[in-house]
C-alpha cells in the first residue's frame, strides 16, 4: 500500500486542497510513539483561517477509521495517523516478494524519454578523481528514472574541441614520441600537456602555433585530424576502463566536435531573430534585461564557444529525443553558463527549454586545495579504485580468510565505497577527497550497507530458505513480526518506493542512500533484538520473511546508485 496516498486521499476528501500536494507534506515521525505518518495542519491556516490545533481536531472528527488506520491523535498543530500493524506487515511482504528487483518501481515514465548528460572527460586528460561526481550521479540517476519506466538516453558528452588539442599537437611534434604514447597513453599525453603550459608561459607566441594547429583540425586538415582522433582513441580505451570498473554505460559518446557541422544553422537562426548584437568585433546575445552578463555566441575571428556548442546541442537532442528531460549533470561552477543559454533558447522560441535542467554538484577538491590537470596536480580516479579495492581485500583477509571468491568481493565492496562518497549527502556539497575517509568501511557507507545484505543472505542461507523466500509468505503468521522494532523496520522498507520517486523529482540520489542506510540501522536493531534461528518454526519463518525483504530492499537501493550487492563478506 501506498500509505501517503492513501492518508492524502482521505485529507483531500475534508479540506480543499491538492492531492499531490497534500502527499508531499505527510511525513514519518522521527519518534514512533507520535504515530506512524503526520500531517501538520499549519499548511492550512492560511486559507482556512483558523489555527491548526482546531484544523487538526476538526480533520480527525470527520475521518473514518477502517482497516488502514488504526488511530489518529491531535498533537499541537498535527494528525499523527497510527497504521493498522498487520496490514502494513502483509502489504509490505506481499508488495516486495511480489515485486523482487522490480520493488519501487512504476509505470510513470512509460512513453516518454530522458536525457542524461553526464561524465564528459576531456579528451587527452585522465580520468580523475574530479569526474566521479558527475558520473556516478549520472549513473545513479539514469537507473532511477528507468525503475520508473522512463526510456533514458545516457549521453558522455566528450570534450573533444577546441584550441587545448592545436596546444598537444604543437607539443606531440615538439617533444613527443609515438611509442611513448602508446605506451603510456594518457599520462604521456598529460606529461606533453603540462610541458606545453610551462614552456608557453615563457614563449606565448607557441599559443599563436596551437591555434593555427587547431584551425587546420577545424578545416579537415589530414595530419590534424589524424593526431586529434589518435588521442581521442587512446583516452576512450582508458576511461572506458575505469567505466568498466564502476559499471557505467552510455548510449552515446557524441562530443563537442559532432556537432560542428549543426553551429552555422544556429547561428544563422539567431541572426534571423534579430538575436545578435556585434560588441568589440564579437556576437552576442544581450542578457542585460535579465541581469546576466552577455552570451557570447562568436568571437571575433568567427570561432564558435561553449555556448554556441551548447545552444545546438539542446536543439539536436530535442529533434532526435523528443525528450520530456534534458538532464546535464555538471558542477555547480557552471550555474551561469547554464542560466544563460537557457534564456538564449528561451528567447529563440524553444517553449521545451522548461524541460532542459542543471543538475549541478558540488566541486571536489584535495586536502591541500583544488586540483588542475595543466599543473598536474589530480589523482587518478582508477588508482583510488584500485587502492579501494586492495583495502577491503585486506579487511576480508583479516576478518574473513576461508570466503570464497574473495577478489571478487573485494572488488564489488571497493568500488561501492568510492561510488558512494558522492552520493550520500545533497548534491550541492563541496567534498574535500580523502582517501582515508573514502576507504572507512564503518558508519554509514556502502559496506556498511553491503554487509548488511550480506548478513540476511547468510541467514537465509543458514535455514535452508535462500532461493526459496517466496514460500515463506505461506500462512504467513505477522504476529510475530509486529513488534515495535520490526515495525519500524518494516516501514522504513515500505517508504522505500516513495524514496525512489522523491529521488527522481528533486535529482537526488542521496535520498535512496539514506533510505537504504536506515533500512540496515533498523534491520541490525531488530536482529540484535529478535532472535531467528532456533526459534519455533512459525516464528522463525516470519522472522525470515521479513530478513528476505530486508536483503530485496537493500539490493534494489544499491542497484539504484550502482553500488554491487554481495551475498557474502
Amino acid at each position: 500500500m501506498d500509505y501517503k496516498e492513501i492518508l492524502a486521499t482521505k485529507i483531500a476528501g475534508l479540506v480543499n486542497m491538492d492531492l499531490n500536494e497534500l502527499k508531499e507534506y505527510i511525513e514519518i515521525p522521527p519518534n514512533p510513539e507520535l504515530g506512524d505518518y503526520a500531517f501538520p495542519c499549519f499548511r492550512l491556516a492560511k486559507e482556512l483561517k483558523k489555527a491548526p490545533p482546531m484544523i487538526a481536531a476538526e480533520i480527525k472528527e470527520k475521518m473514518e477509521l477502517d482497516n488502514v488506520i488504526d488511530r489518529v491523535d491531535v498533537v499541537g498543530g498535527y494528525l499523527n495517523f497510527y497504521i493498522n500493524k498487520e496490514g502494513l506487515v502483509r502489504s509490505t511482504l506481499e508488495d516486495i516478494y511480489k515485486k523482487g528487483e522490480a520493488y519501487g518501481s512504476s509505470e510513470i515514465g512509460n512513453g516518454k524519454t530522458i536525457v542524461i548528460d553526464y561524465s564528459a572527460p576531456n579528451i587527452a586528460k585522465p580520468f580523475h578523481i574530479g569526474h566521479l561526481s558527475t558520473t556516478v550521479i549520472g549513473n545513479a540517476l539514469s537507473r532511477i528514472y528507468k525503475h520508473l519506466g522512463y526510456n533514458t538516453v545516457s549521453i558522455n558528452h566528450l570534450g573533444d574541441w577546441g584550441t587545448q588539442f592545436g596546444k598537444l599537437i604543437v607539443a606531440y611534434k615538439l617533444w613527443g614520441d609515438e611509442a611513448a604514447v602508446n605506451e603510456k597513453s594518457v599520462m604521456e599525453l598529460l606529461r606533453l600537456y603540462v610541458k606545453y603550459h610551462e614552456e608557453a608561459e615563457q614563449h606565448p607566441e607557441m599559443d599563436d602555433e596551437a591555434r593555427a594547429w587547431f584551425k587546420k583540425i577545424e578545416d579537415g586538415d589530414g595530419e590534424a585530424l589524424s593526431l586529434f582522433n589518435w588521442f581521442k582513441e587512446l583516452t576512450l580505451a582508458s576511461a572506458n576502463k575505469v567505466y568498466d570498473m564502476l559499471g557505467v554505460k552510455f548510449d552515446s559518446y557524441a562530443g563537442e566536435s559532432f556537432y560542428t557541422p549543426f553551429m552555422p544553422a544556429t547561428v544563422d537562426e539567431l541572426r534571423k531573430k534579430n538575436l545578435l548584437t556585434v560588441d568589440d568585433g564579437a556576437s552576442i546575445v544581450d542578457l542585460s534585461e535579465y541581469n546576466m552578463p552577455p552570451c557570447l555566441i562568436l568571437k571575433s575571428d568567427g570561432a564558435t564557444l561553449y555556448a554556441t556548442r551548447d545552444i545546438t546541442t539542446a536543439i539536436y537532442r530535442k529533434n532526435t529525443y523528443d525528450f520530456c528531460k534534458l538532464l546535464y549533470v555538471v558542477a555547480y561552477q557552471q550555474d551561469l553558463h547554464f542560466k544563460q543559454f537557457f534564456k538564449v533558447l528561451e528567447l529563440m522560441g524553444y517553449d521545451w527549454v522548461k524541460d532542459c535542467e542543471h543538475v549541478n554538484y558540488g566541486m571536489v577538491s584535495l586536502e591541500d586545495g583544488a586540483m588542475s590537470t595543466r599543473k598536474g596536480k589530480y589523482i587518478l580516479l582508477e588508482d583510488v579504485l584500485n587502492a579501494a579495492i586492495s583495502k577491503a581485500k585486506e579487511i576480508i583477509t583479516e576478518k574473513n580468510p576461508s570466503l570464497e571468491k574473495k577478489d571478487e568481493v573485494a572488488r564489488q565492496v571497493g568500488v561501492g565505497a568510492v561510488v558512494w562518497s558522492p552520493l550520500y549527502n545533497n548534491r550541492i556539497k563541496d567534498i574535500v577527497f580523502s582517501l582515508d575517509k573514502v576507504l572507512n568501511f564503518e558508519g554509514e557507507t556502502a559496506p556498511y550497507a553491503q554487509y548488511t545484505h550480506a548478513r540476511c543472505c547468510s541467514l537465509l542461507k543458514k535455514a535452508g530458505v535462500f532461493g526459496k523466500e517466496a514460500e515463506l509468505l505461506d500462512a504467513l503468521d505477522t504476529e510475530p513480526i509486529t513488534s515495535s522494532n520490526a515495525v519500524e523496520l518494516i516501514k522504513s522498507i515500505s517508504a522505500l518506493p516513495d524514496s525512489i520517486k522523491q529521488a527522481a523529482d528533486k535529482n537526488e540520489p542521496y535520498i535512496i542512500a539514506r533510505r537504504v542506510t536506515d533500512i540496515c540501522g533498523k534491520f541490525n536493531k531488530f536482529y540484535t533484538e529478535s532472535r531467528i534461528i532456533g526459534e519455533s518454526e512459525n516464528v522463525m519463518r516470519s522472522r525470515l520473511a521479513l530478513v528476505a525483504a530486508t536483503a530485496k530492499a537493500v539490493s534494489v537501493g544499491l542497484y539504484l546508485l550502482g553500488v554491487e550487492a554481495p551475498e557474502q563478506m
